[in-house]
């Protein structure tokens, strides 16, 4: 025993040097585990920055696959509606019944070209003559009125924006019933002014403007958008209404093209009526 504590004592350099190399081999592989852990989680972490990538954009294309399809189906749907027909009522060997004549129809389209900054704006609509349109159809989006047609070709229509300086579209405060005309000052496009609206009209801030039917054109109660003020202008008996326009026209994209069929039977008519009062 003394001997081999002697020769531990005589070489004991030699057993710290392995000592040693043992306690760096161990520190050298634990710290080798820690890198290729943290390797891993790196390249864990850019791969799923990657597949995320991915995913955003395979979502922002089947997101406008999906927007063209609930647009389609809003289109149905609008096609559907009860207020789009006109009721009958029809009395055929004592029978009462109840016809419904289809007054309106719906057509979706796209804004492809548009303008803002003009005095007199415009919009091009992916739809013309072959699908449906025709001059004096009305143009609307979700979030309120656009315009109406003013000229087609076989596959486009040119649409007067509300932003022209020679658009005039009737309107009505929805809670008043209130007549006037819809017009754009030129100056900014987001607001367009009510005129012609009479002084003893119940007026509060906020209060919806809708279309009146009294243009022929578009259908009765479509939004337009919401008074933020008026004002009675000197030598003046009405009130001129400041709207805040529910479609933003900067932006819009996803459009309806309404047709009136009988729009062409009431513009014969009323045009013989004229005549007849100028004769």
């Amino acid at each position: 025993m003394k001997n081999l504590v002697a020769f531990i004592v005589k070489h004991h350099f030699i057993f710290a040097f392995f000592l040693m190399q043992g306690i760096c081999v161990w520190l050298m592989q634990k710290n080798r585990k820690f890198q290729g852990s943290q390797i891993l989680n790196s390249s864990n972490e850019v791969a799923a920055g990657i597949y995320q990538a991915a995913a955003n954009t395979k979502e922002y294309f089947d997101l406008r696959g999906e927007n063209e399809r609930l647009a389609e189906e809003n289109t149905r749907l609008r096609n559907r509606l009860k207020s789009n027909y006109n009721i009958i009522p029809l009395t055929v060997f004592e029978k009462n019944d109840t016809l419904y004549m289809q007054h309106y129809s719906y057509i979706n389209a796209k804004v492809v070209n548009s303008s803002i900054n003009k005095r007199r704006n415009y919009l091009t609509i992916n739809i013309g003559k072959s699908q449906g349109a025709g001059r004096d159809m009305a143009v609307m989006s979700v979030q309120g009125i656009v315009g109406y047609i003013t000229d087609v070709s076989e596959n486009f229509s040119s649409a007067m924006s509300l932003l022209h300086k020679d658009s005039k579209i009737n309107c009505q405060l929805k809670n008043d019933g209130s007549y006037g005309i819809l017009i754009w000052d030129g100056t900014d496009y987001q607001h367009c002014y009510l005129t012609d609206i009479p002084t003893h009209a119940k007026l509060k801030r906020g209060d919806t403007i809708v279309t009146s039917e009294l243009s022929g054109i578009f259908p009765e109660g479509l939004y337009v958008g919401t008074v933020e003020k008026w004002e009675q202008k000197q030598n003046e008996s009405f009130f001129t209404v400041k709207i805040k326009l529910g479609a933003d026209l900067k932006k819009v994209n996803h459009v309806y093209i309404i047709q009136n069929k009988y729009k062409g039977e009431r513009d014969s008519l009323e045009r013989n009526s004229q005549k007849q009062i100028d004769d």
